[in-house]
């Protein structure tokens, strides 16, 4: 006999459980898509641990859909181990180019991510930052159907020693940083904006990119490129997912002193 109030219970109880393990982090990331999964898996995988927060219900950023909605992606040499060390099958197209299929890739960065240890919540919005101590010390977040509803429900927060902001274009903590806290330390002490499309140039800087822009705050993926000022790169991910890697990197070695 199913008992829908032991349903209930269950779901409830094992849900605060985990989140209350997560109040206090040791990396908080915003945004679940490839960078931000990759950085993820790295970081969970040497024992830190990572709590990954994103707005919409299903993960995995703008993979899903490949090239205008076909469910192939590109990587090319450099990075096309990152798929493979997680299981994606690769096609060898030639002169350095591997497709992949965009709903396997995105399937298996979310599985190695969670098996690695990390925690994902999904449908909650990062619509903060803690600061204090001079530094980004956390998120403040709210429910997604809170923010797409327009109520006025007050926030909770969770704290953590290093956050991540891996939303992509809209560089949503980046800008929350500027214009609440103070200024980025990049060139222009704000956000550059994305620039047109240029894979060459993209694929290259979106790594370079990759660092820490505010005490506390690293960015990643495409908001690295959006804040510091460089092209997009379309439905080629393989700096995406190297990006990821040179987060997790980065932030291992600042834990780590």
């Amino acid at each position: 006999m199913i008992d829908d109030i032991k349903v209930t219970r269950h779901i409830t109880e094992r849900y605060f459980k985990e989140f209350s393990k997560h109040t206090e982090n040791d990396v908080a990331i915003a945004g679940a898509g490839p960078a931000g999964l990759v950085a993820s898996r790295y970081l969970a995988e040497k024992g830190y641990n990572v709590a990954i927060f994103e707005r919409k219900l299903s993960p995995g950023g703008g993979m899903w859909g490949g090239g205008m909605g076909y469910p192939v992606v590109v990587v090319q040499e450099e990075s096309v181990q990152e798929l493979k060390k997680i299981g994606v099958k690769t096609t060898d197209v030639g002169d350095g180019y591997y497709t992949a299929d965009s709903i396997e890739c995105v399937s298996k960065l979310l599985s190695a991510a969670i098996d690695a240890g990390a925690r994902l919540f999904n449908l909650v919005t990062v619509e903060d930052v803690l600061y204090e101590y001079d530094k980004v010390n956390g998120f403040v977040i709210n429910s997604s159907a809170i923010e797409v509803a327009g109520l006025h429900v007050d926030p909770i927060t969770i704290r953590a020693k290093a956050c991540i902001d891996a939303t992509g274009h809209d560089a949503e903590v980046c800008n929350i940083v500027n214009r609440k806290v103070g200024s980025l330390e990049t060139d222009s002490g704000g956000i550059a904006g994305e620039k047109s499309m240029c894979a060459e140039i993209g694929e290259k800087t979106v790594v370079e990119n990759t660092q820490e822009v505010f005490p506390g705050l690293w960015i990643t993926g495409m908001c690295a490129n959006a804040v510091i000022g460089a092209p997009r790169m379309g439905p080629i991910f393989g700096g995406m997912l190297l990006s990821g890697k040179r987060v997790a990197e980065l932030i291992d070695k600042k834990l780590s002193e």
